[in-house]
């Protein structure tokens, strides 16, 4: 077992009794196959087991995923426009810039779009790499006109296909961070069908597919498998060097691919500071890991050409001033990710406001509090029982050892191979983990959207306590039931159970969720961006809600006046101002604010104007007005000093077509959803 060969290296006068326990509990499970050479035989046979079923499983993920997509949308079956279409709002901004590339005449004519590029945002030049994390794009792009593939496989199946087989890299991670922890590949192949069982709430790629997350969270899986390798005590040279190098590729490509890297990347840093600063784990290697944090993260501000969020991101601060002083503390004042800030200070309750912006984030759904609903689907695959369980324990081990650390052990070295040699141990990597697994149930906890961090990790944090002999160890030893031959056996039967109950539960709604076969219909969005290619010039610019107008971008190849990307202070100034739209506004003002910024067109939508999907005080109307300083519709409370407007609502009085709007908006377009409006020239 693996994590025999951690602790051979302890003289044998430093062992203590239970951990001499531990060993005979271990030479227990290896007692099968007699001798040195049968047991090497038998851990090369396990590990070639382990990792087949750890490939098996994660292909089959991925292609399970990838059935549920076409089966949801018949996405084979569907025109290119409505496949297009279903890349909602970011996504199909971010779709459109592959696109973008493969149709440029040459690589280098396709780099230079992106670089010098005047579309996305009109009356702007803008650099598209450094603004935004599309090098996947790029390479994929790349890729597909490279390889012989153009005949035989569609570019949107190649780009789709791509972020599903990420899939598989990903459960392929978790599977192998469990093993590593446990030191069974029995845990992986629970944590990999807890995975799968929870599909709705670790991952939510099958319909979203080209969302940041969904590039970088394998890549994160990855790192963390690194890591946790890495933490492990006496590896050897070539061992610690490789994983260095996993580690370091595994991060700059998180980094690269989702602009909420740094942010992710800072929490990891605190796991690092904690361990560190409780001397539970080894110095050294936490240098090399703030280190490669650091490395990786300059080298992608590089290849964005010096993104000033990463530059003046508190990770780089934080990790600075860990290396440099440990005392030091190093903010930059930047408004690339202000509106975070203020989001966080809203959230929190650090005083009301009325910023648009932080509103904006407030009212959504995915960035409120994680719904209760989410635990009782976590339980009914008993996850959510399992994590507890294993959180508890391990908590009150991290405690003991702890508090072991700080009362001044002088055992500097042998603290760190075995965590506290007295009645608790805890390992560099559980610890690791541990905290990992805390903070990043905190940040779930808080907001909604970022649950998939920490559902994916609960899943290989549970599998791993179940299966790890120092768990149940820690609690045969609690109610005096201690026997390694017990610990033997509840590793392993308790798992197996458990994977029984899953695949007799869920395998049934499993296979009738793949025989249902649904269509993907969306024929008002069709309508519009089937008008807009064939009537309207291809330099036309269009205004109207930035989820909408990243399909007008991938769907006709339009010039926007405001995009989905919300991470440019500037970009969030003009979104609101052309948002003016569904506010209490004047028909010349609203011409006024939209030809600043070169709109042609303006596409309002009843769903927006009329909405009912958000409470009063949440509706896009509602912000506005408050931002505005007007009192909001309905019957309801308002702000003493907010005044009531001296225009009507703009998204409905322009359909009355009175004389102050024909002046300035010529209807164009119009189906039960849409309405588009052509801007005049002149005042």
């Amino acid at each position: 077992m693996i994590s025999i060969r951690q602790r051979k290296g302890i003289r044998s006068t430093e062992v203590s009794e239970e951990y001499a326990a531990q060993e005979e509990n271990v030479k227990l499970e290896n007692k099968l196959p007699s001798g040195c050479t049968s047991r090497r035989l038998w851990k090369i046979l396990s590990f070639t087991i382990g990792g087949t079923i750890a490939l098996c499983i994660g292909l089959l993920t991925s292609v399970y995923l990838a059935t549920l997509h076409e089966n949801d949308l018949w996405f084979s079956n569907i025109k290119e426009v409505e496949r297009e279409i279903s890349f909602r709002t970011e996504c199909g901004l971010y779709y459109s810039y592959y696109k973008q590339m493969l149709q440029a005449p040459t690589l280098m004519q396709g780099f230079h779009g992106l670089i010098y590029d005047n579309k996305t945002e009109s009356m702007r030049t803008i650099n598209l790499l450094q603004r935004m994390n599309i090098y996947q794009e790029v390479f994929l792009s790349v890729l597909y006109r490279v390889l012989p593939i153009q005949k035989y496989l569609e570019p949107v199946y190649f780009y789709i296909y791509t972020l599903f087989g990420l899939q598989a890299i990903y459960v392929t991670a978790l599977y192998v961070t469990s093993w590593l922890l446990s030191g069974t590949w029995l845990s992986g192949l629970l944590a990999a069908f807890w995975y799968i069982t929870n599909r709705i709430d670790t991952t939510r790629v099958e319909f979203t597919i080209p969302l940041r997350e969904n590039w970088a969270l394998p890549f994160f899986a990855v790192q963390i498998a690194a890591i946790t390798y890495f933490l492990r005590p006496k590896l050897q040279p070539l061992s610690e060097r490789l994983t260095l190098l996993a580690i370091f590729i595994s991060t700059f490509l998180f980094s690269l691919t989702w602009q909420f890297n740094q942010f992710m990347m800072l929490m990891q840093a605190l796991v690092l500071f904690t361990l560190d600063s409780l001397d539970m784990l080894p110095a050294v290697k936490a240098t090399w890991l703030y280190g490669i944090q650091i490395t990786g993260l300059l080298l992608v501000c590089i290849l964005q050409f010096f993104n000033s969020m990463i530059l003046g991101s508190l990770l780089i601060s934080f990790n600075l001033s860990v290396l440099i002083a440990r005392k030091l503390q190093k903010i930059l004042n930047l408004k690339s990710d202000e509106h975070i800030f203020k989001f966080l200070k809203a959230k929190f309750g650090f005083g009301a406001t009325r910023d648009f912006d932080a509103n904006l984030y407030l009212c959504e759904e995915a960035f409120g509090l994680l719904p209760f609903n989410t635990f009782e689907r976590l339980s009914d695959t008993l996850l959510f029982h399992a994590y507890i369980f294993v959180l508890f324990i391990t908590v009150i081990a991290a405690l003991t050892v702890a508090i072991h650390n700080l009362s001044g052990s002088t055992n500097g070295q042998k603290s760190m191979d075995s965590m506290g040699k007295g009645t608790v141990s805890l390992k560099p990597e559980t610890a690791y983990n541990l905290i990992h697994t805390i903070l990043f149930g905190v940040l779930a906890l808080s907001t909604m959207r970022m649950k998939y961090l920490w559902t994916s990790h609960m899943c290989v944090f549970a599998s791993f306590g179940l299966c790890s002999p120092e768990i149940w160890e820690l609690l045969l030893k609690l109610f005096h039931l201690y026997n390694p031959k017990r610990i033997c056996i509840m590793r392993y039967l308790v798992p197996i159970l458990i994977l029984l109950y899953l695949g007799y539960k869920f395998w049934p709604g499993m296979m009738d969720e793949l025989s249902e076969l649904r269509e993907f219909y969306d024929p008002d969005t069709v309508e519009l961006m089937n008008w807009i290619n064939s009537n309207t010039p291809r330099k036309a610019v269009f205004a109207g809600s930035m989820q909408l107008l990243a399909g007008v971008k991938l769907c006709t190849g339009r010039t926007l006046t405001n995009h989905p990307h919300y991470e440019d202070d500037s970009l969030r100034a003009r979104t609101k101002a052309v948002y003016q739209i569904y506010a209490k506004r004047s028909p010349e003002e609203v011409h006024t604010l939209l030809r600043s910024f070169g709109a042609d067109y303006v596409i309002l939508e009843d769903s927006i104007c009329y909405e009912r999907r958000h409470r009063r005080g949440c509706r896009l109307r509602d912000l506005l007005d408050v931002a505005n300083g007007h009192v909001m519709d309905g019957p309801g409370e308002n702000d003493p000093d907010l005044k009531f407007a001296g225009h009507p609502r703009f998204c409905e009085e322009i359909k009355r077509n009175l004389p102050p709007y024909t002046a300035y908006f010529t209807r164009v377009f119009e189906n039960k959803t849409f309405h588009v409006y052509k801007l005049s020239r002149n005042k």
